[in-house]
């Protein structure tokens, strides 16, 4: 595998790509919703994909390789914890679909905030997103510059890389906002899971297929098959990675944001039913990448070079190396400019606009487009500081964002919810784990992974019992949800046949 193979490849990929994001275009996206949302109108099959682009990014197949590496069979029921965790779309994603059409809310932040009458809440929720978000978007570049450095051998190097994917990112965010980005992830998603899933087979037969990989694994690396693992995994240590992760497709705006897109229910059901079975393969296919690379190469210096190594070995062809590597990067700018759009929207929606009332949207829009490449650039330069194990980052960042969770359940399911409570949650948790990573990250032997969700619930719940909540702001989003489900309801049982049925 040559650097300018490498180059080539990267090359045609972002013709294709940039092709299929100036196709996405329908129109000038002057609007708020149009930019970041794409006017609420994604089909079932493309949010499925980007969806799956979005979640599964340099995290999977470097990330979970890396720790499968380092933490043995550990890292398997770590991530399904992660898939359990999605069940939460199938109970909440209708009710953020019905309070986004109602309200036409863009971000999950002005959600809160007008769930709980408060702007200090949609305030305190944009820029503690932010705050975590930034150095989760850091991690998919340092996946991009350790995966060309690594299939290089240092001929591209790790900077090189960095720069270059924060470029595709914020150049594909700018061409038609959300749409172009979910059009180009879904271009990204079947590239990720069709030749991942090859190549994985082609190295397993290279190691005398599935019997000769854990025969390989059970003579020489025993504890990689057993619970707890060959020392990385502990309780204390997979439930501070764990029920950060449960939570996942809640507390990352960039995620849950989503749920305001599809055209209909039907829509939002094919979405989670695609990703559902993109992801199992995709977990199933990173876990076995990194027992691969465990027998193949057992003394590597670092763990998160598991996958770029076997890209670069023997058992995969140039070709197909080059197809996954790709894969692998574009997985990652997919995460990292869905990231950028959320917290761009989230600024200039909850924190510009809150500040400076009566903003147009048209000057929203612009500070949106404005704030992108500056979250791109911080996001550049915490990744160039190459902190160690990509995946456990990713947890750090969950376990901050955790802070919205219990504000999130409230607003939906408990009337007794206050503007303080939420606000104590938002910023108690985001400073008690900032706090606790700066320290580190123990406190009475627990981790910020396991406090985080109790310190969230308890200032939460406490706070709220303290204080008035707002009925009548309460009374109206409940009704409202009510009102929109079982309107959709009614129309799709007197009409199965329309078009809306059949997205």
């Amino acid at each position: 595998m040559t650097e300018a193979m490498i180059w080539g490849a990267i090359a045609l990929y972002l013709l294709i790509a940039v092709g299929i994001a100036v196709l996405s275009r329908q129109g000038a996206a002057n609007s708020m919703s149009g930019y970041f949302l794409g006017n609420r109108q994604m089909n079932g099959f493309v949010s499925a994909l980007s969806y799956s682009a979005t979640t599964y990014s340099a995290f999977m197949m470097v990330g979970l390789a890396g720790l499968t590496y380092a933490g043995g069979v550990g890292a398997l029921g770590f991530e399904i914890i992660y898939f359990a965790g999605v069940s939460l779309v199938a109970i909440f994603g209708p009710r953020f679909w019905a309070v986004g059409k109602k309200f036409g809310f863009v971000t999950p932040s002005e959600m809160l905030g007008h769930r709980y009458n408060s702007k200090p809440v949609a305030m305190a929720v944009a820029i503690a997103s932010c705050i975590f978000l930034i150095p989760y978007s850091a991690v998919q570049l340092a996946g991009v510059g350790y995966l060309l450095e690594g299939m290089t051998d240092g001929a591209i190097t790790f900077t090189t890389g960095v720069v270059m994917a924060t470029v595709i990112a914020v150049f594909f965010s700018y061409i038609a906002g959300i749409r172009s980005v979910m059009w180009t992830d879904s271009l990204q998603a079947l590239m990720m899971i069709v030749a991942s899933t090859l190549v994985a087979f082609l190295v397993i037969q290279g190691l005398g297929g599935f019997s000769g990989l854990f025969g390989t694994l059970e003579a020489e690396h025993p504890a990689a098959l057993t619970v707890p693992g060959p020392g990385l995994f502990s309780l204390v240590t997979f439930l501070g990675l764990s029920i950060p992760w449960f939570f996942f497709s809640l507390s990352n705006p960039q995620v849950s944001q989503r749920l305001f897109m599809p055209a209909s229910l039907p829509a939002m059901r094919q979405m989670l039913i695609g990703f559902l079975v993109f992801g199992f393969i995709y977990t199933l296919v990173s876990v076995l990448w990194g027992f691969s690379a465990l027998a193949a190469f057992p003394d590597l210096a670092r763990a998160d070079l598991a996958t770029p190594t076997l890209l670069a070995s023997d058992f995969v062809p140039p070709v197909l190396g080059v197809i996954v590597m790709i894969g692998i990067m574009a997985a990652a700018v997919s995460t990292i400019d869905s990231i950028m759009l959320t917290l761009a929207s989230m600024l200039s929606r909850d924190v510009f606009a809150n500040a400076k009332p009566n903003v147009s949207e048209k000057r929203q829009l612009l500070m949106g487009k404005i704030v992108v490449p500056v979250i791109a650039l911080l996001a550049l330069g915490f990744a160039e500081l190459q902190l160690d194990l990509i995946a456990v980052l990713s947890v750090a960042a969950s376990s901050g964002l955790v802070a919205m969770v219990p504000a999130i359940i409230g607003a939906f399911y408990w009337k007794q919810g206050t503007a303080a409570g939420a606000l104590a949650s938002v910023l108690g948790t985001s400073v008690f784990v900032l706090v606790m990573y700066a320290t580190g990250n123990s406190l009475l032997g627990l981790p910020a992974g396991i406090w985080g969700i109790v310190v969230a619930t308890v200032l939460f719940v406490g706070v709220s019992l303290l204080t008035t909540p707002h009925t009548a702001s309460a009374e109206a989003f409940l009704s409202a949800i009510s009102e929109v489900l079982e309107r959709k309801k009614g129309a799709l049982a007197n009409a199965p046949l329309s078009k809306e049925a059949t997205v």
